[in-house]
């Protein structure tokens, strides 16, 4: 039996998921890239492949419908929107995702960015290495209001850690979800006119911030994205950088992948190239997870 792999760093940080599938006598495919597959080059990795552990290329009906012995497809990670779900079980392809490990690390990164945004490290790193003593004043997460957009398992995670800075957080999230005490449950359109910050945790690929979302928040807000790159228009980021109705952006996921975009020449943007998941203990146990699922949806004890 063999499987194919197309994250690009499978394996680089632990064996345990890939001896998993060595001592099941599999044999494996490695991504020969070393980064996210294009739809013609998945086409070719998944030739005669009976599993595919899989990252965010196109996995989409041309492309599961020429895998003709494909029988699973187990996500590294949480996100599936790259996934045709209709074309896969119509195919008889089964699909599962890891969706527990990657809340720790996200969340811990998105904390991490927001802080190192509001405190200016990145400007005040650079000055320094310069020769410069920056003594600068900038701002705190003290009693900032937080909207939280998307309340799931990582939404929840980075909430519960920003409550220890005692700031105000607000959620939107259309589902009917139980909010912890040190939640405020808002509309959207209220929460983008009432934060100081916003971290989005959404599913899918739809746009949910454009001009009219912009035009409805605070001058001097700040932007996490750790989700999808699609979830803002691009333009419009731009744009409100440009009027400092943004003060600040970190981005984690980007419109395409490698991002040679316009925004890798403005100081305001915090980019990091789509790694809150990578952490040791976080690869480790999404493909320790994936690989399990994998052998499961193949009948493999």
């Amino acid at each position: 039996m063999k499987v194919a792999i197309s994250t690009s760093a499978f394996g680089s940080k632990s064996v345990l998921a890939l001896n998993l599938l060595k001592d099941k006598s599999i044999e494996i495919i490695e991504n020969p890239y070393g980064r996210r597959l294009t739809e013609p080059e998945i086409i070719e990795h998944l030739k005669d492949v009976d599993g595919l552990l899989a990252g965010l290329e196109p996995l989409n009906r041309n492309v599961l419908s020429s895998a003709s012995q494909l029988k699973a497809v187990a996500r590294v990670g949480v996100g599936t929107a790259n996934v045709d779900f209709t074309a896969a079980a119509e195919l008889g392809i089964k699909v599962s995702n890891t969706p527990e490990g990657p809340t720790f690390a996200v969340a811990e990164m998105t904390l991490t960015a927001l802080l190192s945004l509001l405190r200016n490290f990145p400007d005040i790193n650079a000055k320094m290495h310069r020769g410069e003593w920056p003594k600068e004043v900038h701002q705190s997460l003290y009693g900032k209001t937080v909207l939280i957009l998307g309340f799931g398992r990582i939404g929840a995670k980075v909430a519960e850690m920003i409550s220890v800075f005692e700031a105000n957080i607000i959620v939107y999230d259309p589902l009917d979800v139980a909010l912890p005490e040190y939640c405020t449950k808002v509309s959207f359109e209220a929460g983008l006119q009432m934060a100081d910050v916003i971290s989005i945790h959404t599913g899918g690929e739809a746009e949910i911030i454009g001009e009219t979302e912009f035009e409805q928040m605070k001058p001097g807000v700040y932007i996490l994205n750790s989700a999808r790159g699609n979830l803002i228009n691009e333009q419009s980021l731009i744009s409100n950088l440009e009027n400092k109705r943004v003060a600040g952006v970190w981005l984690d996921a980007f419109w395409e992948e490698p991002y040679v975009g316009e925004l890798i020449q403005n100081e305001a943007v915090l980019m990091t190239p789509h790694l809150s998941t990578y952490t040791e203990t976080c690869r480790e146990t999404m493909e320790l997870d994936a690989a399990k699922n994998l052998l499961r949806d193949l009948g493999i004890d």
